[in-house]
């Protein structure tokens, strides 16, 4: 599935994901701000035990999927608002039976993939993370309707072994 188009969050690491990409493709990256990840406030930074300690329940809503701003950031709606604005900026440069790549972040991934789907956010957490450079496939189905054909797809590394085999 060689892309047409790829369009990269403006963070850093999601461009160092998309350059390798692009180069073996060909294809020039687009950077667009909806794609970067969870804007967490206050949050920024701290590990989750600190969280805990100073943000207990608002932590404990947000892990359970209540759509509460983490650390006075962004909702999860709020998320999926610009993540899917930056898809469809994305698919209007794809031809006809194109392939587009977003390179995102974990949490973006999730909130856009949960949208797409139509899931309700309080369920979006049954997609699980993302693990680094790994992807989701998605296809369109209808008018603005999608359908999930691969998620967390990619290949772990080959294991390090020592001369002994171990």
């Amino acid at each position: 599935m060689p892309p047409d188009v790829i369009v990269s969050s403006d963070l850093a690491r999601a461009q160092s994901t998309a350059a390798p990409l692009a180069a073996l493709c060909g294809v020039h990256v687009r950077l667009d701000e909806g794609l970067r990840e969870t804007y967490a406030g206050d949050w920024e930074g701290l590990l989750a035990a600190e969280i805990a300690t100073s943000d207990g329940a608002r932590l404990g809503a947000w892990r359970a999927g209540v759509d509460v701003r983490p650390g006075g950031g962004e909702t999860r709606t709020e998320i999926a608002d610009r993540a899917e604005a930056a898809l469809y900026r994305g698919l209007a440069e794809v031809p006809d039976d194109g392939v587009l790549v977003l390179v995102t972040h974990g949490g973006t991934a999730r909130a856009l993939i949960g949208r797409l789907l139509a899931l309700p956010q309080v369920s979006w957490q049954v997609l699980g993370g993302l693990a680094n450079c790994s992807w989701s496939v998605l296809e369109e189905w209808g008018e603005r309707s999608w359908r999930l054909t691969e998620h967390n797809a990619g290949t772990l590394p080959e294991p390090v072994m020592g001369d002994d085999g171990a």
